[in-house]
């Protein structure tokens, strides 16, 4: 397999890490962002202990100008960017009567407007290139809706437009872009669940159980693979039979 410059936002957190992980191993080089540096630092240090040499950089994905900075980091330290993971999320959950401008704002512009500022950094490149990978990591509830995550599913739904606009543009160039939307994900976050609330989610999931980050991980690598290259546009759910719609 060729190697490959990939940059995974968010890629610090639970599924963040797995994707990095799982692409490394296919031989890439792989990079993440921040917005702290000692716990990225911290992350990075331990990663090499595992074995993965992962470069990082400074970047709010919710900002234009520093996802351009971010990008020209990365490609300082690296090279030009070949694949992107849209992976950087945040929640500000309660119910719409309640929820704030804020809390709307902050979900929209990291989860979607990241999208966006990220991908706009890296797409004439990649079309001068010819060549290119663009995952956008959605959601279960960007598909059925959640109670108390009008902005969060809103977001994620909206990933899934931009990937299918998007893919459009850039078939002709060598570029596919497709949506990964995991279900529950046995993360530090999820985990984090009282666990009475987290036995009632399993139970509406046919598997029976939570699905692991490195299986959201592999899904990410399918797609950026070489021989993914008649794929695009595609939302490739992950999710244990929980939603089951087209």
């Amino acid at each position: 397999m060729t190697q490959r410059i990939a940059l995974v936002t968010g890629g610090t957190g639970g599924i963040g890490t797995a994707i990095c992980q799982r692409l490394a191993k296919l031989g890439h080089r792989v990079a993440t962002n921040y917005r702290d540096e000692a716990k990225a630092r911290a992350w990075q240090d331990e990663q090499k202990r595992l074995g993965y040499d992962f470069a990082i950089a400074p970047g709010d994905v919710s900002s234009p100008e520093s996802a351009a900075d971010m990008i020209k980091a990365v490609e300082t330290q690296l090279g030009p960017v070949d694949i992107l993971v849209n992976n950087a999320g945040i929640t500000r959950d309660t119910t719409f009567h309640r929820m704030t401008a804020l809390q709307w704002q902050e979900v929209i512009n990291t989860n979607l407007n990241s999208c966006y500022n990220v991908t706009r950094a890296v797409i004439d490149g990649m079309r001068a290139r010819q060549w290119g990978r663009i995952v956008q990591i959605s959601s279960i509830n960007g598909q059925k809706g959640q109670y108390g995550q009008a902005n969060y599913a809103a977001a994620k739904a909206g990933m899934h437009g931009f990937t299918i606009s998007l893919a459009q543009e850039s078939a002709k160039f060598g570029i596919t872009v497709n949506t990964v939307s995991p279900g529950y994900v046995a993360t530090d976050m999820v985990m984090a669940v009282p666990e009475e609330v987290r036995a009632k989610i399993v139970a509406q999931i046919p598997t029976g159980r939570l699905g692991k980050p490195e299986e959201i991980a592999y899904a990410v690598a399918f797609l950026v693979n070489e021989e993914a290259a008649w794929i695009t546009g595609a939302n490739l759910s992950i999710n244990g039979g929980h939603y089951m719609g087209w």
